[in-house]
């Protein structure tokens, strides 16, 4: 007569341990996922939404770590007192005027992002860096990312060089944005 071999959640089982231990580690990560996402979906799809345009517009054509860090730049100034408290204030801050129609208007080239106010569309054209956009703004709403700039609060392209630099500590450079803080 062969010995029965007991069921692997059974205390009789050899695996006993190594198989709870993987579904607490299961059940604490899944946990945690539902935390993220729910404070994730607590700010809201219009700051998704405006996170996404930034990546878009100011770092389309740099390396996802360069999104990430422009996109950190946004979630940085939410939390620091000198800047607005939401993302969609973040990136829509600009000094504005009242056009002919009487709507409120962002002067041109006078916003804290530079794509907001330079007179062309806000519009997405290519479906893939925009949906790329998307899920890294997903991300970085999510907790899920390590802010690669050390808290920065500014940057700008190699190809400028803006009077309030000299002012700032750099804290790291990516392709061609310098960070500072």
């Amino acid at each position: 007569m062969s010995k029965k071999t007991p069921p692997i959640w059974s205390s009789a089982s050899k695996y006993y341990i190594p198989f709870h231990m993987c579904i607490m580690a299961l059940t604490f990560l899944a946990t945690l996922f539902i935390t993220l996402e729910l404070k994730a979906s607590a700010i809201g799809e219009s700051d998704r939404i405006c996170l996404a345009q930034n990546i878009y517009f100011e770092s389309a054509n740099q390396p996802d770590v360069g999104r990430m860090a422009v996109a950190q730049v946004v979630i940085n100034r939410v939390y620091d007192d000198q800047f607005p408290d939401t993302i969609c204030d973040v990136v829509y801050q600009s000094y504005t005027r009242k056009n002919w129609k009487g709507d409120i208007v962002p002067i041109l080239h006078k916003c804290q992002f530079s794509w907001y106010c330079d007179g062309k569309s806000d519009v997405p054209t290519d479906s893939k860096t925009w949906s790329e956009a998307l899920d890294l703004a997903d991300s970085i709403m999510s907790y899920m990312a390590f802010d690669v700039t050390s808290g920065a609060l500014y940057y700008h392209t190699t190809s400028v060089d803006p009077y309030w630099n000299d002012y700032l500590t750099p804290t790291v450079t990516i392709n061609d944005h310098i960070f500072y803080k």
